[in-house]
């Protein structure tokens, strides 16, 4: 039988489910525990509240220092992924493969698969994501730096918040000043 343990984070509450030693969920923030506890069992009926293992404790640890702002890459966590499609496995696999702060788009996920034309079904493979926040399905974004979709409370609006907190870019064009060759000028004197 799963179970779970909610937990607060800088953005709202959270949640992970496990199972057999592994985690098999993930809730991303909701606006309170009541709302995270509903969606959570939405996802997983049956599952019950309990304490966290030292697993699951330590997992919790890395996912709210990440949501802290402080870089944390979270792919060494026991996750378990067998209710997904050999497809959707590796879509998490490029996933899981991004580093905190970088982004890829789903043409981009596609290709790494070898197969160019399937930027959409990678987005549906995501929007499956048992797991996100470990899956990070959020640093996947549509071509040109579009957001695309995303299916936590809040939609696009947390998948904004995620990839800021990482300080992510999401545009693939240098920043305003990126692309000039700065040099300051020394100071005169009594200037």
């Amino acid at each position: 039988m799963p179970l779970f343990c909610l937990f607060d984070t800088a953005i709202g509450p959270c949640a992970l489910i496990w199972q057999d030693g592994a985690i098999i969920g993930a809730q991303l923030p909701e606006s309170d525990p009541e709302s995270a506890r509903r969606r959570l069992l939405r996802r997983f009926p049956g599952a019950e509240e309990a304490p966290a293992p030292e697993v699951v404790a330590a997992a919790i640890a890395d996912i709210r220092a990440l949501l802290a702002g402080e870089p944390r890459d979270l792919s060494h966590l026991p996750i378990t992924l067998d209710a997904a499609s050999p497809f959707e496995r590796r879509v998490y696999e490029v996933a899981l493969s991004i580093p905190p702060g970088e982004t890829l788009t789903y043409g981009d996920v596609a290709r790494r698969l070898g197969d160019p034309g399937a930027a959409r079904a990678v987005g549906v493979a995501l929007g499956r994501n048992p797991v996100p926040i470990i899956v990070p399905c959020h640093r996947v974004l549509a071509a040109g730096g579009r957001t695309g979709g995303f299916s936590a409370d809040g939609g696009v609006d947390t998948k904004l918040r995620l990839l800021t907190i990482e300080r992510a870019r999401t545009d693939p064009s240098p920043g305003l000043f990126e692309a000039l060759p700065l040099v300051a000028r020394p100071r005169r004197p009594g200037a």
